[in-house]
Protein backbone atom coordinates (compact mmCIF):
# COMPACT_ATOMS: atom_id res chain seq x y z
CA UNK A 1 0.00 0.00 0.00
CA UNK A 2 1.18 3.55 -0.76
CA UNK A 3 1.06 4.64 2.89
CA UNK A 4 3.55 1.99 3.97
CA UNK A 5 5.79 2.74 0.99
CA UNK A 6 5.91 6.40 1.94
CA UNK A 7 6.45 5.72 5.64
CA UNK A 8 9.27 3.26 4.96
CA UNK A 9 10.84 5.77 2.59
CA UNK A 10 10.74 8.47 5.28
CA UNK A 11 12.52 6.20 7.78
CA UNK A 12 15.18 5.05 5.32
CA UNK A 13 15.65 8.29 3.41
CA UNK A 14 15.60 11.20 5.82
CA UNK A 15 18.05 9.81 8.39
CA UNK A 16 20.29 12.64 9.63
CA UNK A 17 19.00 14.98 6.91
CA UNK A 18 18.91 17.70 9.54
CA UNK A 19 21.84 16.44 11.60
CA UNK A 20 19.66 15.57 14.60
CA UNK A 21 20.42 11.86 14.90
CA UNK A 22 22.33 12.41 18.13
CA UNK A 23 19.20 13.81 19.78
CA UNK A 24 17.40 10.48 19.42
CA UNK A 25 17.77 7.52 21.69
CA UNK A 26 19.96 4.94 19.99
CA UNK A 27 20.04 1.19 20.32
CA UNK A 28 23.50 -0.32 20.58
CA UNK A 29 23.86 -2.50 17.48
CA UNK A 30 27.17 -4.03 18.55
CA UNK A 31 27.31 -7.51 19.98
CA UNK A 32 28.26 -7.66 23.60
CA UNK A 33 31.75 -8.91 24.36
CA UNK A 34 32.28 -12.41 25.67
CA UNK A 35 34.89 -11.50 28.28
CA UNK A 36 33.99 -10.61 31.86
CA UNK A 37 35.73 -8.61 34.56
CA UNK A 38 35.70 -10.53 37.82
CA UNK A 39 35.14 -8.53 40.98
CA UNK A 40 36.82 -9.47 44.25
CA UNK A 41 34.13 -9.79 46.90
CA UNK A 42 34.71 -10.58 50.55
CA UNK A 43 32.08 -12.87 52.03
CA UNK A 44 32.43 -14.08 55.60
CA UNK A 45 36.15 -13.37 55.62
CA UNK A 46 36.79 -15.18 52.33
CA UNK A 47 37.63 -13.20 49.18
CA UNK A 48 36.22 -14.78 46.06
CA UNK A 49 35.92 -13.67 42.43
CA UNK A 50 32.39 -12.89 41.29
CA UNK A 51 30.74 -11.81 38.06
CA UNK A 52 27.31 -10.25 37.74
CA UNK A 53 24.94 -12.36 35.67
CA UNK A 54 22.40 -10.42 33.66
CA UNK A 55 18.73 -11.09 34.14
CA UNK A 56 17.35 -13.80 31.88
CA UNK A 57 13.72 -13.75 30.76
CA UNK A 58 12.09 -17.16 30.27
CA UNK A 59 9.07 -17.40 28.00
CA UNK A 60 6.67 -20.30 28.34
CA UNK A 61 5.39 -21.90 25.16
CA UNK A 62 1.87 -20.49 24.67
CA UNK A 63 -1.06 -22.83 25.10
CA UNK A 64 -4.26 -22.36 23.10
CA UNK A 65 -7.22 -24.52 24.14
CA UNK A 66 -9.34 -22.63 21.59
CA UNK A 67 -8.51 -23.37 17.95
CA UNK A 68 -9.47 -19.84 16.95
CA UNK A 69 -6.87 -18.41 19.35
CA UNK A 70 -4.26 -20.77 17.93
CA UNK A 71 -5.07 -19.65 14.39
CA UNK A 72 -4.72 -16.01 15.49
CA UNK A 73 -1.33 -16.88 17.00
CA UNK A 74 -0.24 -18.55 13.76
CA UNK A 75 -1.28 -15.47 11.76
CA UNK A 76 0.67 -13.25 14.15
CA UNK A 77 3.78 -15.43 13.73
CA UNK A 78 3.40 -15.30 9.96
CA UNK A 79 2.96 -11.52 9.94
CA UNK A 80 5.93 -10.96 12.23
CA UNK A 81 8.14 -13.11 10.05
CA UNK A 82 7.10 -10.92 7.15
CA UNK A 83 7.68 -7.49 8.71
CA UNK A 84 10.47 -8.04 11.27
CA UNK A 85 13.24 -8.04 8.62
CA UNK A 86 12.05 -4.60 7.48
CA UNK A 87 12.26 -3.23 11.03
CA UNK A 88 15.87 -4.42 11.16
CA UNK A 89 16.43 -2.89 7.75
CA UNK A 90 15.19 0.49 8.99
CA UNK A 91 17.50 0.35 12.00
CA UNK A 92 20.53 -0.61 9.94
CA UNK A 93 19.81 1.84 7.13
CA UNK A 94 19.39 4.69 9.61
CA UNK A 95 22.87 3.92 10.91
CA UNK A 96 24.49 3.62 7.46
CA UNK A 97 22.93 6.75 5.99
CA UNK A 98 23.81 8.65 9.12
CA UNK A 99 27.45 7.61 8.77
CA UNK A 100 27.52 8.64 5.11
CA UNK A 101 25.93 12.01 5.81
CA UNK A 102 28.52 12.83 8.44
CA UNK A 103 31.19 12.65 5.73
CA UNK A 104 29.32 14.89 3.27
CA UNK A 105 29.92 18.57 3.97
CA UNK A 106 28.30 20.29 0.98
CA UNK A 107 24.53 20.82 0.91
CA UNK A 108 24.59 20.21 -2.84
CA UNK A 109 26.36 16.85 -2.40
CA UNK A 110 23.90 15.91 0.33
CA UNK A 111 20.96 16.57 -1.97
CA UNK A 112 22.54 14.46 -4.73
CA UNK A 113 23.23 11.66 -2.25
CA UNK A 114 19.70 11.74 -0.81
CA UNK A 115 18.13 11.66 -4.28
CA UNK A 116 20.14 8.54 -5.05
CA UNK A 117 19.07 6.96 -1.74
CA UNK A 118 15.44 7.81 -2.52
CA UNK A 119 15.64 6.24 -5.97
CA UNK A 120 17.34 3.09 -4.70
CA UNK A 121 14.91 2.59 -1.81
CA UNK A 122 11.78 2.97 -3.90
CA UNK A 123 13.16 0.70 -6.59
CA UNK A 124 14.02 -2.00 -4.06
CA UNK A 125 11.23 -1.90 -1.48
CA UNK A 126 8.13 -0.13 -2.76
CA UNK A 127 6.72 -3.31 -4.28
CA UNK A 128 7.09 -5.16 -0.98
CA UNK A 129 5.41 -2.35 0.96
CA UNK A 130 2.46 -2.22 -1.43
CA UNK A 131 1.81 -5.91 -0.79
CA UNK A 132 1.65 -5.52 2.99
CA UNK A 133 -1.69 -5.62 4.77
CA UNK A 134 -2.95 -3.02 7.25
CA UNK A 135 -2.22 -5.47 10.08
CA UNK A 136 1.34 -5.94 8.89
CA UNK A 137 1.74 -2.17 8.64
CA UNK A 138 0.68 -1.75 12.26
CA UNK A 139 3.18 -4.38 13.35
CA UNK A 140 5.94 -2.71 11.34
CA UNK A 141 5.29 0.61 13.06
CA UNK A 142 5.51 -1.11 16.46
CA UNK A 143 8.71 -2.92 15.53
CA UNK A 144 10.34 0.25 14.22
CA UNK A 145 9.81 1.71 17.68
CA UNK A 146 11.31 -1.47 19.15
CA UNK A 147 14.43 -1.28 17.01
CA UNK A 148 15.06 2.48 17.04
CA UNK A 149 13.48 3.24 20.43
CA UNK A 150 11.64 6.12 18.78
CA UNK A 151 8.07 6.18 17.54
CA UNK A 152 7.45 6.60 13.84
CA UNK A 153 5.86 9.98 14.57
CA UNK A 154 8.96 11.16 16.44
CA UNK A 155 11.28 10.12 13.63
CA UNK A 156 9.23 11.98 11.03
CA UNK A 157 8.84 15.07 13.25
CA UNK A 158 12.54 15.30 14.03
CA UNK A 159 13.67 14.88 10.43
CA UNK A 160 10.84 16.31 8.35
CA UNK A 161 9.16 18.70 10.76
CA UNK A 162 5.85 18.89 12.63
CA UNK A 163 3.73 19.53 9.54
CA UNK A 164 5.02 16.41 7.80
CA UNK A 165 4.52 14.37 10.96
CA UNK A 166 0.96 15.66 11.34
CA UNK A 167 0.23 14.92 7.67
CA UNK A 168 1.44 11.32 7.83
CA UNK A 169 -0.30 10.80 11.17
CA UNK A 170 -3.53 11.93 9.53
CA UNK A 171 -3.03 9.50 6.64
CA UNK A 172 -2.19 6.71 9.08
CA UNK A 173 -5.36 7.41 11.06
CA UNK A 174 -7.43 6.92 7.91
CA UNK A 175 -6.04 3.38 7.74
CA UNK A 176 -6.65 2.77 11.44
CA UNK A 177 -2.98 3.14 12.37
CA UNK A 178 -1.25 5.40 14.90
CA UNK A 179 2.32 6.55 14.22
CA UNK A 180 2.67 7.54 17.89
CA UNK A 181 2.09 3.98 19.08
CA UNK A 182 4.88 2.69 21.32
CA UNK A 183 6.18 -0.84 21.66
CA UNK A 184 5.45 -2.37 25.07
CA UNK A 185 7.36 -5.67 25.45
CA UNK A 186 6.25 -6.15 29.06
CA UNK A 187 2.59 -5.32 28.49
CA UNK A 188 0.38 -5.35 25.42
CA UNK A 189 3.19 -6.57 23.16
CA UNK A 190 4.53 -9.33 25.41
CA UNK A 191 3.34 -12.05 23.02
CA UNK A 192 4.97 -10.24 20.07
CA UNK A 193 8.20 -9.98 22.04
CA UNK A 194 8.19 -13.71 22.85
CA UNK A 195 7.62 -14.56 19.18
CA UNK A 196 10.48 -12.31 18.09
CA UNK A 197 12.74 -13.99 20.61
CA UNK A 198 11.80 -17.34 19.09
CA UNK A 199 12.44 -16.00 15.58
CA UNK A 200 15.83 -14.62 16.57
CA UNK A 201 16.72 -17.96 18.17
CA UNK A 202 15.78 -19.77 14.97
CA UNK A 203 12.98 -21.77 16.58
CA UNK A 204 10.23 -20.19 14.45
Amino acid sequence: MRLLSAILFIFLYVSDATGQIDSLKQRNDSLQGRSFLLQKVNRNGVTLPEVEIKEVTVYAHPQFPDKRDFRKYERLVSNLKRVYPYALLVRNRLFLVNEDMRNIKSDKERKVYMKKVEKDIFAEYEGDMREMTITQGRLLIKLIDRETQNTSYTLIKDYRGKLAAAFWQGIARIFGTNLKEEYDPDGDDALIESIIMEIEAGRL
